[in-house]
């Protein structure tokens, strides 16, 4: 059977477009008020550093206890009446936040706006609209989303509160989940089917496996310690700012072109790692420079230079972790289990975010700010410890190979032995109920002639 187009459908351009302006949308908001609540918090009642880093990263651990269960209830009641609540939970948070007088209302609105969990069911809905060969496609261009989302949530939000002040964040905020119930009933086409996707959804069945797996508990430990890092510099990057004579109306340009340089150099080094399969070496020099700019903030008195050298360092690095740390993910994770291993990468992701905030406060109550770039710093330097033993990962790429009705006459164990003969195949999972097969593949060494040969005798093959 030949091989399928991978050229987009419109259904699943459509899809892509309206599903990744949800997750960005929905992740700008959650993100805008980082750059301009520790500065706003002296008008709220009650605020102390610690309770400002309460309320930056509480939204992290209502994300973390929810998008599993979340991800599951769309299995059975569907993904858009579980997405269309889940926006509504952001949209009640939001309000609550903008309406709040006391850090106490700050903390309940965002915990609600992260109780909004969607993120799995969004996956699962964008797997429901897209066929195997295009997959992975459009799952790339949700990350490319999220990554744009944290840039311009960086400039926005200090240009939103200077204009109607942090209030107005919230209020924005709401309306943006408005508008995502509006793109989710009207832009995103009704999903054909509704089915687990062992490389989108969690599989219960998996979970032992995955936890038991040492590499990828150090994935999940680096996505912890990163959003950690980012959560708690954020109570004292816009205090130096401050003290290096920037008012905070002028935070957007500031923070708009350190993001913008940081992007243009993460970009060669992100080709470096995939291209020279130099993951590990990134990873490592990543790390090591983003501890290396915690120590240059921690003693940074005057100067605005070195602020925006220091800055410049930890977000071209941050960037690359951000880019780098899936895709070794997607490498180290067995055939048929990136889903799983996704799930609990994403939790770590929001676990390290919630207790980033609450560390950042609680250290700079303590002792100031410059023990909240000190602090972090030796998190840093444990972090690089765990990965130095890391074993670089072996470039593999995922593929999905459909099964028809003549893989009937194979049976299981036949099956995945013959898909494993092939050269450059590493690893298969089959799954008879599926009717898939799930495949790790090295492309320097994949005889796609072979593979080819043996879907055509009784498949199809989609790339993943």
């Amino acid at each position: 059977m030949r091989k399928v187009s991978g050229l987009l459908l419109a259904s699943e351009r459509r899809a892509i477009a309206g599903l990744a302006g949800l997750y960005a949308s929905r992740m700008l908001g959650l993100f805008m008020v980082l750059p301009v609540l520790a500065l706003h918090a002296e008008d709220l009642s009650g605020a102390t550093p610690l309770l400002v880093g309460l309320a930056l990263g509480i939204y992290g651990l209502t994300q973390a206890a929810l998008q599993i269960p979340f991800g599951l209830v769309s299995d059975r009641i569907g993904r858009k009446p579980v997405i269309a609540c889940g926006l509504l939970l952001f949209m009640v948070g939001s309000v609550v936040a903008a309406q709040a007088d006391s850090i106490g209302g700050i903390i309940i609105g965002r915990c609600l706006q992260g109780s909004g969990a969607v993120a799995a069911a969004i996956m699962a809905l964008l797997a429901d609209q897209t066929r195997e060969q295009v997959r992975t496609a459009a799952m790339a261009t949700i990350g490319l989303s999220i990554g744009v989302a944290f840039a311009v949530a960086m400039v926005l939000g200090p240009l939103v509160a200077t204009r109607f002040g942090l209030p107005g964040i919230f209020w924005f905020t709401a309306g943006l989940s408005a508008v995502g119930l509006a793109v989710l009933w009207k832009l995103v086409p009704p999903a054909p089917r509704r089915s687990r996707h062992r490389d989108v959804g969690l599989d219960r069945g998996q979970l032992s496996s995955i936890l038991g797996r040492i590499d990828l508990w150090r994935m999940d430990a680096s996505i912890f310690s990163l959003h950690l890092i980012l959560m708690a510099i954020f109570v004292a990057v816009p205090f130096r700012l401050v003290d290096a004579g920037i008012e905070s109306a002028q935070h957007g340009w500031v923070y708009l072109g350190i993001m913008a340089v940081a992007f243009v150099a993460m970009v060669p080094l992100v080709i470096v790692a995939e291209k020279r399969r130099r993951m590990k070496t990134m990873c490592l020099g990543a790390i090591v420079a983003i501890t290396l700019s915690l120590i240059g903030l921690a003693g940074f008195a005057e100067g605005l230079r070195g602020l925006m050298v220091w800055l410049l360092v930890f977000f071209t690095a941050f960037n690359l972790l951000e880019a780098t740390l899936p895709s070794m993910l997607s490498k180290l994770a067995p055939a048929g289990a990136k889903g799983t291993a996704m799930g609990l990468y994403s939790t770590s992701q929001f676990l390290g975010a919630f207790l980033g905030g609450v560390l950042g406060g609680w250290l700079s109550q303590q002792w100031g700010l410059s023990a909240v770039f000190a602090g972090c710093a030796m998190l840093g330097g444990g972090w690089l410890m765990l990965m130095i033993g890391m074993t670089p990962p072996r470039h593999l790429s995922s593929e999905v190979v459909a099964l028809d009705e003549r893989h009937r006459d194979d049976a299981l164990d036949t099956l995945m032995a013959k898909f494993a003969d092939v050269a450059g195949v590493e690893d298969v999972l089959v799954v008879p109920e599926e009717r898939l097969a799930y495949l790790k593949v090295d492309r320097q060494r994949l005889d796609e002639k072979a593979l080819a040969e043996l879907v055509a005798k009784g498949g199809k093959q989609d790339g993943a």
